[in-house]
């Protein structure tokens, strides 16, 4: 059966209803689930989701309570704080969106389909609402899902980009963040506090660590699937996801797409600076290179599927980078967060939720997409 005959077999409605067995099981996106099948209600009403939820934001309320002298300013601290710079780091922030739009639909012609920055941008900003709201970084299978409900694409070759921009993300959060760390505190590495020291060690393992992965499942990977005693439709979704990963890259295109990222994660980084210029606090000095490298290890934080939008995680690591390298005050701290996460989390779920209701895409509206030679498009 072809994909595109894959694509046409499965009924589209518009209720809402089952839990995706997509979401949980990437071998499900082969074959697209009915679109109730999807719901993101549905999905909020489980036990987990709810779980995941509720748990980090009871141990934000507790930590609230523990530290409540510093909470009687903070209305006054945000209060204060300069309305058009807030506004500045969110416009800056909501530019990264059409890269990040760009950057996949590069990666989805490197894999053999050539689709508008428009509909790529549309559908990665729908991922993001999921992720933002369900765990487990449920979103990147919920970008594949859209694209394969709206054309005759390969699910399974798409998650395999999603993987790429992933890893191309945490080399470019690893590289950018140690490059800001030490350009912050003049390349004086032994005089760092040992939790910077910390951040940076685990910098330098992540990227050894995904350079080494990439070699070994380009290289092995698929005589170790060939060897298991695995099922055909294993070995084909490998084979598929594997196209999607090293098909989406070349040395052609691998420049633009290292520009995009960096750009990417620079606005990240100008977000939390005009954040902490807005707020204007006078214990708070650190710098672009200073937000770039806490803004960097907030968005590592991000990559551990514990929570939704790893709430509690990036939280609890950004206050405590703040306060125990930068020396902020625990108060200063707590506003600098709050008003960064209001930007970078609650305004996706507000917007994202929006756009979700109006969206063609959650519906199988259908988009255009184009099929081109693999790895030939990566420089168009």
């Amino acid at each position: 059966m072809t994909e595109q005959q894959e694509h046409h077999r499965h009924p589209i409605g518009d209720s809402l209803g089952q839990e995706a067995e997509a979401f949980t099981n990437p071998e499900a996106m082969v074959e697209v689930p009915p679109a109730e099948q999807m719901s993101l209600v549905r999905r909020l009403r489980e036990p987990k989701t709810i779980l995941s939820i509720v748990v980090p934001v009871v141990i934000i309320a507790i930590a609230a309570v523990l530290n409540r002298q510093y909470l009687g300013e903070l209305p006054t601290d945000i209060g204060r704080a300069n309305l058009s710079l807030v506004l500045l780091a969110f416009l800056i922030y909501y530019v990264g969106f059409p890269l990040r739009g760009w950057r996949w639909t590069k990666l989805l012609r490197g894999a053999g389909y050539k689709v508008k920055i428009k509909d790529g941008t549309e559908i990665l900003f729908l991922s993001w609402l999921v992720n933002c709201i369900v765990p487990a970084k449920l979103g990147d299978l919920y970008r594949a899902y859209l694209l394969k409900l709206n054309s005759p694409v390969s699910a399974t070759k798409t998650l395999g980009t999603v993987f790429m921009e992933r890893i191309l993300d945490l080399i470019a959060i690893a590289v950018l963040g140690l490059l800001a760390g030490y350009w912050k505190f003049h390349g004086s590495l032994n005089d760092l506090p040992p939790t910077a020291q910390l951040i940076f060690a685990v910098g330098v393992v992540v990227v050894v660590l995904l350079i080494v992965a990439l070699v070994v499942m380009r290289s092995f990977g698929r005589k170790v699937i060939g060897i298991l005693p695995l099922p055909d439709k294993v070995a084909d979704f490998y084979d598929r996801f594997e196209e999607g990963v090293f098909g989406s890259v070349g040395f052609k295109g691998l420049p633009l797409l290292g520009l995009l990222t960096c750009l990417i994660w620079i606005t990240e980084a100008l977000r939390l600076f005009f954040v902490i210029r807005a707020l204007g606090f006078a214990d708070v000095d650190l710098g672009f290179s200073g937000a770039m490298f806490v803004a960097l290890i907030g968005s590592l934080l991000t990559a551990i599927p514990f929570t939704p939008g790893g709430i509690g995680l990036v939280e609890s690591g950004m206050g405590l980078v703040l306060t125990g390298v930068f020396k902020a005050s625990p108060g200063h701290a707590l506003a600098i967060v709050l008003v960064d996460r209001a930007i970078s989390v609650f305004s996706i779920v507000l917007l994202g939720s929006i756009a979700y209701v109006i969206s063609s895409k959650p519906r199988a509206g259908g988009m255009e997409v184009e099929e081109v030679a693999p790895g030939t498009a990566l420089t168009g």
